[in-house]
């Protein structure tokens, strides 16, 4: 990290490897674990993002990480002037980024990667399929499908996750019921007060009474959850290059250099990380692949 950069910057595209300082807008407690920071004020804005794709964000000091853009910010001119990421604490990076407090500096890259490509699927129902801090990329393929309802049929969203106190983004789920998507929610333990389902994502897809021949599933969590209902999409009759899924790797320089992130003939920085179920398919059965 270099420093904020001097008042003569001109809004070129920054360079890759160079990240830009947004300041932290506001910062919201979601879970006990995780954190939605919104930043602000960039000293130089980076491009605007798409869903789906990722920024490194950097924890000053610590290191950096890749994290999906889970919010449409303001494009405005087609930079990036805010920013939302959900943050879940799991390393040394992490822990410190959700610590970041308003008026804090988090440096950003990117934006990287495929993402969902949400306009290609206009006049079709959107089935959209999360597990655990999989809704937060998938956030994006909600707000952008309700921002121009009627260019898609049915927006039906399936979130899993491990406890109710885990569920991301509940306050959001109401209004979007109201705004015409259809939730169904599910978690794998239910505690006391709750009255939902219990048990995993895929047992939503049936009830869902979804329609094979015009869907576009996206789907993002853990990778065994992605495999899985993935299949039970496919098995449904949803072709597989309808079925989008997000796909996570060890990314480091987030410009197909370094080689972390590749996934046999992919480097998902590049080629994804969202990337098509027939491509992906074969290689998410490759153990440790």
């Amino acid at each position: 990290m270099t420093g904020q950069r001097t008042a003569t910057a001109t809004l070129a595209d920054p360079a890759p490897a160079v990240p830009c300082l947004y300041r932290v807008a506001s910062r919201r407690e979601d879970t006990s674990d995780t954190v939605t920071v919104e930043l602000a004020d960039p000293d130089v804005p980076v491009p605007a993002f798409a869903p789906g794709q990722f920024a490194m964000l950097t924890a000053l000091g610590v290191g950096e990480v890749p994290v999906s853009v889970s919010g449409l910010g303001d494009g405005g001119g087609g930079r990036a002037r805010r920013l939302e990421h959900t943050l879940r604490a799991v390393g040394a990076v992490t822990r410190a980024l959700c610590a970041v407090q308003p008026g804090g500096l988090i440096g950003v890259r990117g934006p990287f990667g495929a993402g969902w490509d949400v306009p290609s699927a206009a006049g079709r129902d959107l089935v959209i399929v999360a597990g655990g801090i999989g809704l937060a990329p998938l956030r994006p393929v909600v707000l952008t499908a309700l921002a121009h309802r009627s260019r898609y049929g049915r927006i039906v969203l399936l979130a899993g996750a491990r406890t109710p106190a885990d569920l991301l983004y509940a306050g959001d789920l109401d209004p979007w019921r109201r705004a015409g998507v259809e939730v169904a929610v599910t978690v794998d333990r239910a505690e006391r007060g709750w009255s939902g389902e219990v048990g995993l994502v895929t047992a939503l897809i049936s009830p869902a009474g979804l329609a094979p021949g015009n869907s576009v599933a996206f789907v993002c969590g853990p990778d065994i959850m992605m495999r899985v209902t993935a299949d039970a999409l496919a098995a449904l009759g949803i072709p597989a290059d309808r079925i989008r899924v997000s796909l996570e790797r060890n990314m480091r320089c987030g410009a197909a250099w370094c080689g972390h992130c590749q996934l046999g003939p992919l480097l998902l920085c590049r080629d994804g990380p969202v990337v098509g179920y027939d491509r992906a398919a074969a290689l998410m059965r490759v153990r440790e692949l």
